[in-house]
């Protein structure tokens, strides 16, 4: 795998209230990541971009739902996202406090 997919595959983090009680709970980061991205490549992706330890990596891909504006229809991308598992000893700091 080389170092430019590796920097595409992580699309950025999930930012919601469930994420926010995961992290907090199991010590897992959540991450929208490529369609086509195995557990593995998120893997090695989150280990060299953060410089933390991973020890699992679960995906969900996630539907997009169907909206509506006045009498069109329409339909948002389906997405991936990846709950990722940090060692005791690693942590990921987003907000940047020190």
């Amino acid at each position: 795998m080389n170092n430019e997919r590796m920097s595409r595959i992580l699309i950025g983090p999930v930012v919601s209230e469930k994420s926010t009680r995961v992290a907090d709970m199991a010590k897992q980061i959540v991450f929208k990541v490529l369609p086509d991205a195995s557990k593995f490549e998120i893997r090695k992706a989150v280990e060299k971009m953060f410089d933390v330890q991973v020890t699992a990596v679960q995906v969900s891909n996630v539907k997009g739902k169907v909206k509506r504006f006045g009498q069109s229809l329409g339909r948002r991308s389906d997405w991936k996202k990846a709950y990722v598992t940090l060692a005791e000893n690693s942590d990921i700091d987003f907000m940047g406090a020190e």
